[in-house]
């Protein structure tokens, strides 16, 4: 799934402006201000469409995370950059949501499919795991949609 199609569902999700976009930016250090979050917001073809490049997803995840939740713990280690990918959105938003794994499964459902336990947590298993599962764009396009039936 594209990064501006899930940047935009998580805005519509959130029922946030363009400005507060890029404060959830800045919380994470960086400056996009809300003219360029408008850009990302347009469909492609569209004119002034600005691409969202993975550390872009990844700051904005990261910036949700610190709105949700506060700043890092002092002392506390970042986890070292991973390459993004639907896995990593959903756990990312997981950990900002605080959502536990019978309220993901809800989530999904609410969003109009169905998924076992076992299923979820595949999701969230270590890549080379002999249970883990790549995330397809499906389920994630679910998973946004039952987040924006949500008061988040």
């Amino acid at each position: 799934m594209d990064y501006n199609t899930i940047l935009r569902s998580l805005r519509y999700a959130l029922k946030i402006n363009d400005q507060k976009v890029s404060e959830i930016f800045a919380l994470n250090g960086s400056s996009v201000d809300a003219g360029k979050v408008s850009d990302m917001l347009k469909k492609e073809g569209d004119d002034g469409f600005l691409l969202v490049d993975e550390k872009m997803i990844r700051d904005f995840l990261d910036g949700l995370i610190i709105s949700k939740r506060g700043p890092r713990e002092p002392g506390s280690k970042a986890l070292p950059d991973q390459t993004m990918n639907n896995n990593m959105v959903m756990k990312k938003i997981r950990i900002a949501f605080e959502l536990k794994e019978e309220d993901m499964i809800k989530v999904i459902q609410d969003g109009g499919f169905v998924v076992s336990k076992a299923e979820l947590t595949a999701l969230f298993r270590k890549k080379g795991h002999k249970h883990y599962r790549e995330c397809g764009d499906q389920l994630l396009r679910y998973f946004l949609k039952g987040l924006s039936n949500r008061d988040l």
